[in-house]
């Protein structure tokens, strides 16, 4: 029963969620050609509404890929530090005057990719030299990755001008609010290629998620699998953080959540992972609009008053079963 009206609640929030804002709208407007009311509707609120549904599927789907690489509930691209490298490549952007566009796309976006993609390889390589509890130690590498990528985006903020540091502050802090359908459309297209990806090896995740060794005795090159999905997830959030901005713990709660709703095994629950993942983010979304402020808050700050203790209590019960 709980899973059902779990599921209505965030539907019915999906389906109300563009009629929530600054401005209020009204029905009969919506339709009307060339009205404010429609140009609201078709290009500020039903783009932002498929931006953040593709957004938290995007996440949640990589924290399930991450948890089950790494076969640990705490991994994900936000705690490894994937979404800070993403966050300091785009701030060095900003800071250089890179704001133009390169074959369409934003310089910011491109230098948070490679800020994403650069960790991801860092990581790989520097757990080769690691031992024993291997897990744990690339948890810890992944959050020292974040506390430099932060001290250094700190250089970036001590160094910038007052108009360069006010963009930074609000890109690190993270926003749904974005004008047209390009970007909800070139997300929806990144998010189709990451589900695609996992779906196609949720057969060999199932068996990565029980043992390594177990895989390996079945003939699975789970190298080269984990290089690929890594890699295609780090695509997919650094492209999204660099639009949108670091928005944390989406990755670590969610699949947690529909572990707990479902029990079954990993691949039938990929596709409710990326669903509810997307609805839960616009959920989060719509709280931001509804909240009555001076200016909008912050999608970042909602996800991290979540995901921080929820963080705890993975930590704490996870400590109680060892």
């Amino acid at each position: 029963m709980t899973k059902y009206f779990l599921w209505i609640s965030l539907s019915v929030v999906f389906v109300v969620s563009p009629f929530f804002g600054s401005v209020t709208l009204e029905i009969n407007e919506i339709f009307l050609n060339n009205s404010l009311h429609n140009t609201i509707f078709t290009q500020l609120r039903l783009p932002r509404l498929l931006f953040a549904f593709f957004a938290g599927s995007i996440l949640a789907l990589s924290g399930l890929v991450f948890q089950t690489l790494f076969r640990n509930p705490l991994m994900t691209p936000y705690t490894l530090g994937i979404s800070s490298g993403a966050v300091l490549g785009a701030g060095i952007a900003i800071k250089l005057g890179f704001l133009g566009l390169i074959f369409g796309i934003s310089m910011v976006s491109v230098f948070g990719f490679f800020g994403a993609i650069l960790t991801v390889f860092l990581l790989l390589y520097l757990s080769r030299f690691l031992k024993g509890a291997h897990q744990e130690s690339l948890l810890l590498l992944g959050i020292a990755l974040s506390l430099f990528y932060t001290s250094a985006l700190m250089i970036v903020f001590y160094l910038g001008d007052t108009i360069q540091n006010d963009m930074l502050l609000r890109f690190t802090m993270g926003s749904l609010s974005i004008i047209g359908w390009q970007n909800p459309i070139i997300l929806g297209l990144i998010f189709l290629v990451l589900f695609l990806s996992v779906y196609l090896y949720r057969y060999e995740l199932e068996l990565l998620n029980v043992s390594e060794e177990g895989s390996h005795l079945k003939g699975l090159n789970s190298k080269n699998i984990t290089l690929l999905l890594l890699i295609v997830s780090s695509f997919s959030i650094g492209f999204l953080v660099s639009i949108s901005g670091p928005i944390g713990f989406i990755g670590l709660v969610v699949p947690h959540i529909v572990t707990k709703l479902y029990p079954l095994t990993l691949k039938n629950r990929i596709l409710k992972t990326a669903l509810f993942g997307g609805l839960f983010l616009v959920m989060c979304d719509t709280f931001t609009r509804v909240i009555q402020t001076q200016s909008e808050l912050p999608i970042g700050i909602i996800t991290a008053l979540i995901g921080g203790p929820f963080f705890i209590y993975l930590i704490i019960s996870r400590s109680k079963r060892v």
